[in-house]
């Protein structure tokens, strides 16, 4: 089977992977947009294994009931990102051979990358159970924990990865994702800087804890970590965003929208900087500027605080009441009983019907101050 790309492995898993780092930030009294990452294309040139994939399929039409094929084709389109023509590969192998181990696992590996965690997990169990004992698979359960944010069993499975391979670079940095989870920062810490040091190029790696120093408010030692990154992947959105938090936190707004501006360029998908750069505008009330970036982030992180009141309360300060009235009603879903929303929702939609809504202050009459009946206090403490 292929070798283990540390890379390739990052490019497929942590792309989905969850908001882990929000915490930290919220601990600091910031608060930041709910993680999730996403990724820039990491991997390398995807002929190589294509080309590797297509020179099995003359050996399996000469032997169409090797299953050994097969799952070394499932293998090769795997790391292609060829996901269903994988699975159908391994599907087969399996189907001729289910006793072997490394068929599971390379299953185990497909789902996982379909988001299909628990089916995942349950390939990993069979494989285990059929005598497949790796790094490799004990990783990639521990990476699936992690991505189901349970981060103590994930710890345990990458635990296990690293005694069977101390020095297992990609099993320290998920493991310090999984302190990173558990709120546990010196761990989490501990672990990013030994997987950094076993692979000091690797720029998702640079990127957490550029973004871990941020959230505690430590923007000299971010820039050090954003600018090594950047040297080594100039083109990482992330890092960018990393890069221009900690102008913002060194209160240099200017140069942290241009770099956020950088950022959103590169990746689009990277919606920390469209939160940002919709942040800096609703501060400085350029509301038409505020909704395009909201928006962005917002598909990419529905619940995102306070990004959708300040969009819906750009689009009421823009007259585009249709537009305010549906956000103000989401809002109303998202904090069932809420009054404010509720009123501004109504209030909104009424403008969008073209009635006018009288919001002239009622006055009430005066209420003269009664004397208490007795002045009788209770003992503290009974």
């Amino acid at each position: 089977m292929p070798a283990f790309s540390f890379a390739s492995f990052l490019e497929r898993f942590v792309r989905p992977l969850l908001p882990l780092a929000a915490c930290l930030a919220t601990a600091c009294g910031t608060p930041e947009p709910d993680q999730p990452e996403t990724m820039v294309n990491l991997a390398t040139v995807q002929s190589g294994p294509q080309i590797q994939a297509q020179e099995l399929d003359g050996a399996i039409a000469r032997q169409p009931r090797n299953a050994s094929l097969y799952a070394r084709r499932a293998a090769f389109r795997l790391d292609a990102g060829q996901l269903e023509p994988a699975l159908r590969d391994v599907n087969e192998a399996l189907a001729l051979d289910d006793a072997q181990g490394e068929f599971h696992f390379i299953k185990a590996r497909a789902l996982r990358l379909q988001g299909k965690l628990q089916s995942a997990l349950a390939a990993a169990d069979i494989a285990s159970r059929r005598g497949y004992a790796s790094a490799e698979l004990n990783l990639l359960v521990g990476e699936t924990h992690l991505a189901a944010r349970e981060y103590q069993t994930a710890v345990d499975y990458l635990d296990r990865a690293l005694q069977q391979e101390p020095d297992h670079t990609a099993a320290l940095f998920y493991k310090g994702m999984a302190y990173m989870g558990l709120q546990d920062t010196a761990q989490a810490l501990d672990y990013l800087r030994a997987s950094l040091a076993r692979d000091p190029r690797q720029p998702e790696t640079l990127h957490q804890l550029a973004f871990l120093s941020n959230a505690y408010r430590q923007p000299a030692n971010a820039a050090v970590y954003a600018a090594r990154g950047l040297k080594v992947a100039p083109a990482y959105g992330p890092l960018w965003y990393d890069y221009g938090r900690q102008f913002e936190l060194q209160n240099q707004p200017d140069s942290a929208v241009r770099i956020y501006t950088r950022a959103v360029q590169l990746d689009t998908t990277f919606y920390r900087a469209d939160y940002r750069l919709g942040l800096a505008a609703y501060k400085a009330r350029r509301y038409a500027e505020v909704v395009p970036h909201l928006q962005r982030a917002l598909r990419r992180s529905p619940r995102l605080a306070g990004a959708r009141q300040m969009l819906a309360e750009s689009f009421e300060s823009l007259s585009r009441y249709p537009e305010a009235a549906n956000q103000y009603r989401l809002l109303v879903q998202e904090n069932p009983g809420n009054r404010h929303w509720t009123y501004k929702a109504w209030k909104t939609n009424n403008r969008a019907r073209g009635i006018l809504v009288d919001e002239t202050p009622v006055r009430r009459p005066a209420v003269e101050a009664v004397e208490p009946i007795s002045s009788f206090r209770p003992l503290s403490g009974f």
